[in-house]
């Protein structure tokens, strides 16, 4: 279900912990799982569950608690904007609302091209930057003007191009 070379980061990840504790490695074997697959399916959360011996409910109460894990197929790249009250009041909801209308989707839904998923996201520890966005849950963009918005997505379309010319 992972490669080797995927269970052998979760075992660094497990060895981080006391004996008996492997458990504690989940949210870094799920991390590492979706960056594999690009999704958590219910076949990945299971195997995950039974690599940590654990429950796989207890597994899927942490898939589904934190914005960060997609329980079904994304984007190439994945936008996350914060619309927790402070993004919101320093204008995340415009940001959000831009993205939507730019993109042609809503929260939660993929462009026909498969390159953008619009995700609507909780606090990014960065009210003082509002508002916030996160890309792939790796790169944040801060201060997210109209015009911003409109740069960020014409880098990213430009990155996917070249990466798909190699």
């Amino acid at each position: 279900m992972l490669s080797q070379e995927a269970l052998a980061r979760i075992d660094r990840e497990i060895a981080k912990y006391p004996p008996g504790k492997k458990q504690s490695a989940v949210m870094a074997a799920l991390r590492i799982a979706q960056e594999e697959h690009g999704w958590l399916s219910q076949e990945i959360i299971s195997f995950v569950a039974e690599y940590l011996e654990m429950p796989p409910v207890a597994v899927y109460e942490v898939a589904t608690f934190y914005n960060m894990f997609d329980l079904k197929p994304v984007g190439r790249y994945k936008i996350t904007v914060c619309t927790n009250l402070p993004c919101a009041l320093s204008g995340g909801e415009h940001a959000a609302d831009h993205l939507k209308e730019r993109l042609g989707i809503g929260f939660g839904e993929t462009t026909s091209d498969g390159l953008f998923t619009l995700k609507e996201g909780e606090c990014m520890g960065a009210c003082g930057d509002a508002p916030v966005i996160l890309v792939n849950n790796r790169r944040m963009f801060c201060r997210m003007t109209r015009e911003r918005l409109d740069s960020l997505l014409e880098s990213l379309r430009a990155e996917s191009e070249e990466k798909g010319r190699r």
